[in-house]
């Protein structure tokens, strides 16, 4: 057994071990194999775990345990502020990890003090592969820094390109509204698809991926668009929210044509954040010549 496939059967989902058979890269991966990828996603809660206590170190363990290529993160300060230590906490969990990131915000505010770094809050993509283009797209979002919000375009909806051995791959991480009114999110599931459709268009062949906190369960209406052209690669495991005693899945690894789910799980992480991640192995399907 290699040694990542060891760290995966170690992850627990709803408190019992995975057993997932991942295949090992072939050597021939170029000659028609698919092509073997890891991808999470965690909402990090600005680095703050279940128990109130901001600790970096906690949550970059986390993350490092899941062995993942490619993770999104959702809930990310920026210097932000003091509940974050007014640290880059996508840069310093890059750096930790040593990985390379690419940070979407969704708000960017001037510093308290003239002269400091803006403040800034959003998503990211912590990745093991080269980052070759990145976009922050805009969606329908309902602001949490105005008084009166109305629903409007705004960014935070984060993307990037990757070559995974020889394989383009677009990957999208998203944070959809928490409210309990699903009419922003139904607006955004739109948005998502209008874009994710633009994207696929502007680069024929790419294999796309969608990560993140969607707040609402697999079966709730507004993301019924979304299964249209996605797959649900958590189908079957366990519940991802509140950490501590998770009774909902919200948190979600999706995948588009062309790419294989091979297995995934909710590992038993249940303090260094509010939620709980989701880590998945698929496999990227090479199509035959003339078909990509």
């Amino acid at each position: 057994m290699s040694v990542r496939a060891h760290t995966y059967v170690q992850l627990s989902v709803a408190g019992a071990l995975l057993s997932l058979a991942v295949a090992a890269p072939s050597a021939s991966a170029g000659q028609g194999h698919a092509v073997p990828l890891r991808v999470a996603t965690y909402n990090i809660h600005a680095g703050t775990g279940s128990d109130g206590v901001f600790d970096l170190d906690r949550q970059a363990a986390a993350l490092r345990a899941l062995d993942a290529d490619v993770i999104g993160l959702q809930e990310v300060d920026v210097h932000w502020g003091a509940r974050s230590g007014n640290l880059d906490v996508a840069g310093e969990l890059a750096r930790r990890l040593g990985m390379r990131v690419s940070f979407a915000p969704i708000y960017s505010l001037d510093p308290v003090e003239a002269g400091g770094p803006r403040r800034e809050y959003g998503v990211a993509v912590l990745s093991r592969f080269p980052i070759r283009s990145e976009t922050n797209h805009e969606i329908t979002r309902l602001s949490t820094q105005d008084q009166n919000p109305v629903p409007a375009p705004a960014p935070g909806f984060g993307e990037v390109t990757l070559k995974v051995r020889g394989v383009p791959v677009q990957v999208f991480v998203t944070h959809l509204d928490y409210r309990a009114d699903p009419a922003v999110r139904v607006a955004q599931v739109a948005d998502t698809r209008r874009i994710m459709a633009r994207e696929r268009a502007a680069l024929p062949g790419a294999r796309q991926v969608l990560l993140g906190d969607f707040n609402a369960e697999p079966s709730a209406p507004e993301l019924g668009p979304l299964w249209k052209e996605l797959d649900d690669a958590g189908t079957g495991t366990g519940p991802t929210y509140p950490a501590a005693a998770p009774v909902k899945r919200i948190d979600y690894v999706t995948v588009g044509d062309g790419v294989r789910v091979e297995g995934a799980g909710v590992p038993a992480e249940a303090t260094a954040s509010d939620h709980r991640p989701v880590v998945a192995d698929v496999s990227l399907v090479r199509k035959g010549p003339g078909r990509d």
